[in-house]
């Protein structure tokens, strides 16, 4: 039961022991122990000052980032845009060159019809005439087949020759 009950000799060695080192601990550790715990406590708020900057470069970062998106975004906008103006330019410029080729085409094609349209005229004018000379020919020769009936047409012809 000693322990439970203790004797004032157990109390006061005990004090004096406490005593002892709670000021050998006060001169010692006391000092070191509170500036550790103070450095935690600047480190702990150091980090979280820390931690409050990097969010806040964080969000300015994410601002950024979704501004250099929207930009990517209208640039790409008008990329497109371009391409659909220079694409149609394209197809009009063709189109327009091949109505000028077309209508090249139909010129040309059209000065060719005329041409052979007048070359055959002339084939028929020069099947004509050779026929009409060969028919007069021909009627020639029956009417002037004696000498007699070609020196009364040489005469004839030489009259009118004069008269006009």
């Amino acid at each position: 039961m000693e322990l439970l009950t203790p004797s004032f000799g157990l109390i006061f060695w005990t004090l004096l022991a406490f005593l002892i080192v709670f000021f050998i601990l006060k001169k010692f550790a006391w000092k070191p122990i509170l500036n550790s715990l103070d450095q935690r406590e600047k480190s702990i708020a150091d980090s979280l000052e820390t931690a409050e900057k990097v969010k806040a470069e964080m969000a300015q970062l994410k601002n950024e980032n979704e501004e250099l998106m929207a930009r990517a975004r209208e640039e790409r906008a008008s990329m497109l845009k371009e391409a659909r103006e220079t694409k149609d330019r394209i197809i009009n410029e063709a189109k327009e060159q091949a109505k000028v080729e077309a209508n090249k085409i139909i010129v040309d094609a059209q000065q060719q019809i005329n041409a052979q349209k007048m070359a055959a005229l002339t084939d028929v004018k020069n099947q004509v005439g050779r026929l009409v000379v060969e028919v007069t020919e021909k009627v020639l020769r029956k009417e002037l087949g004696t000498p007699a009936a070609q020196e009364a047409h040489i005469r004839n012809m030489v009259e009118e020759v004069k008269l006009n």
